[in-house]
């Protein structure tokens, strides 16, 4: 039986391929062509995955000729760190969420999903370069929309800010309405217009309400308690993402660390499936 490395490697090979626009390109062309999309993507998702950086990614991959090959690529066609570098910020964000999209939907979605936020530590930058780059907050607000029977993340939202839940929630939630039946959330994501969003959709909210009014009280008493505790399986998702494939992020750009938690959920969604 094959190794749990060589089917992540095969499941993220179909995905990055199918994840870049047209036919897949040859691995590496020589010239200008350089290395194909999909192979980059590749490389990124196994550093997520093995949790290397990127230096000794590449000299762990030169002594594992059975993964190259799967890259349609030998050790000696192997790119240098510096070129998956340049290439991750070359590669446009579309790319990257539509191979989250296509990790989500190797699982068939349950009755249940839920909404909530934690935040991922930054590495560390010196002064001049947090000041030069607006770079005010130590943790990057991530939210994260996944499903309580499967344990798939299905979307990932992140923000260099603080924004409020209920705003970053219904952006989250209303570009996933056809994935979404039941949605359980917090206190946080208290929003008459977020519920009746949802309610247009035919999804039902189960979001509890912040108490100011004896009103706020009896919306919770009737609330099903049983439907709102599936909210803990993001909890432990976000748990299991920080500890599996780490918790403080490499990149200094913002879209290079959205990158980083992307592909920490893509790598969960692969692995839970082999």
């Amino acid at each position: 039986m094959s190794s749990r490395l060589s089917r992540f490697t095969d499941r993220l090979v179909t995905l990055a391929q199918r994840a870049v626009s047209g036919d897949p390109a040859p691995a590496v062309k020589k010239g200008d062509g350089g290395y194909a999309d999909w192979v980059i993507i590749v490389i990124h998702g196994l550093r997520e995955y093995l949790d290397l950086p990127y230096r000794r990614l590449l000299d762990v991959l030169h002594e594992m000729p059975g993964i190259v090959e799967k890259m349609s690529l030998n050790v000696s066609q192997l790119p240098d760190f510096t070129t998956v570098c340049v290439r991750n910020q070359q590669l446009q964000m579309t790319i990257w969420r539509t191979l989250l999209q296509l990790s989500a939907d190797l699982h068939d979605t349950g009755e249940v999903q839920a909404i909530d936020a934690t935040g991922f530590d930054r590495h560390s930058a010196s002064r001049h370069y947090a000041n030069r780059t607006n770079y005010t907050f130590r943790s990057v607000k991530t939210t994260a929309l996944v499903d309580c029977e499967t344990g798939a993340v299905l979307d990932v939202h992140c923000s260099m800010k603080q924004p409020h839940d209920t705003q970053v929630g219904r952006q989250v939630l209303t570009r996933n309405l056809d994935q979404l039946q039941t949605v359980t959330a917090d206190k946080g994501y208290d929003w008459d217009a977020l519920r009746q969003r949802l309610r247009e959709a035919d999804v039902r909210p189960v979001i509890k309400h912040r108490e100011f009014v004896p009103l706020d009280v009896a919306h919770n008493v009737r609330q099903d308690d049983n439907t709102y505790h599936y909210r803990s399986a993001v909890e432990a998702i976000f748990f299991t993402l920080k500890q599996r494939y780490g918790d403080t992020l490499r990149a200094r750009t913002w879209f290079g660390q959205f990158r980083e938690i992307g592909l920490k959920s893509v790598a969960r969604n692969i692995e839970i499936v082999i």
